[in-house]
């Protein structure tokens, strides 16, 4: 049976690893055409140094049931990004979808460090891969999405709008680096929505990322071992949570309701019914401020 996406086309910018694969993989299980970008490939790594490349995404988004197409982009680069537009143009003659997914900064920011005793060049680093990325990309690819009527974009960021309000993130340079993600959602809500398209800011729980596995020393197999180590690690979910979510979304006819508002993976699953890939339906946001920031012991009973 064809999925709910057949014959329609995405953007993953960001699809290399953790959410952006999870998301690029899910629009494929739901048919779409998914074109999938970021700087690790199979003959270059960026200066993460991992593993993870397009060309895998791309061909797990194609053995989900869709078509993977991976093109090397640097989101900073906006002849790349317009490029890469202009190829979807060429091959596909339309846009759908846009997920915003460009971060690349893990190994820019120091936890709890304030800014006087940041390092002053990966903190601005940070914020243009975190901020000015997402700005390009939805300059040059918005045209081609509003061609038809019915588009979705979605900013991906970390913390939901009430959360991040009230929430110091990390540090100022992470701080700072999440919450234009959130209000550009909210800005091209205003922009989009008249024109027949939607805009929605979209995060994740607690990722179950490559690079959080590998920081916790485990394998998704066997991911509970990390609770030892940290209790509330059990509330995390795997990136094609998240994915499943924007699968929803993007399926959703009545989508516009959502217009220029901030969503969570856990939300959206009781929104629509879907669960992670174990069958449960991990709340985060809630459970952070419920139990961990609460100091409570950990306890997912109800969270997941």
């Amino acid at each position: 049976m064809p999925g709910p996406l057949e014959g329609k086309v995405a953007l993953v910018a960001g699809a290399t690893r953790g959410a952006g694969r999870g998301i690029a993989v899910e629009l494929g299980a739901a048919g779409a055409t998914v074109y999938v970008t970021g700087r690790s490939t199979r003959a270059r790594r960026s200066e993460y140094d991992r593993p993870e490349t397009i060309e895998d995404t791309a061909d797990l988004v194609s053995e989900a049931g869709g078509r993977g197409v991976p093109v090397p982009t640097d989101h900073l680069d906006p002849a790349q990004v317009r490029a890469l537009v202009d190829r979807i143009a060429q091959e596909s003659g339309r846009l759908d979808v846009l997920v915003n997914d460009i971060w690349g900064a893990e190994h820019l920011f120091a936890w709890d460090t304030p800014v006087w005793e940041h390092d002053l060049d990966k903190g601005l680093r940070l914020l243009r891969l975190a901020v000015e990325t997402h700005a390009i990309t939805s300059h040059h690819a918005l045209p081609l999405l509003l061609r038809r009527p019915g588009g979705l974009v979605v900013e991906v960021t970390d913390g939901t709008a009430d959360y991040n309000r009230d929430t110091y993130r990390v540090n100022l340079f992470y701080d700072l680096a999440k919450s234009p993600v959130l209000r550009m959602a909210f800005a091209l809500g205003h922009e989009l929505g008249p024109r027949g398209a939607t805009a929605v800011a979209l995060t994740p729980g607690w990722l179950r990322s490559e690079i959080m596995l590998d920081t916790f020393g485990v394998r998704e197999d066997n991911w509970r071992d990390a609770l030892a180590r940290e209790p509330h690690f059990a509330i995390s979910e795997t990136p094609r949570y998240v994915g499943r979510a924007v699968a929803a979304l993007a399926a959703d006819p009545d989508v516009t309701r959502f217009n220029g508002t901030s969503l969570s993976s856990g939300g959206l699953a009781r929104e629509y019914g879907f669960t992670d890939l174990d069958g449960s339906r991990p709340d985060a946001w809630r459970y952070l401020v419920e139990i961990q920031d609460a100091g409570e012991p950990a306890d997912t009973t109800g969270y997941r």
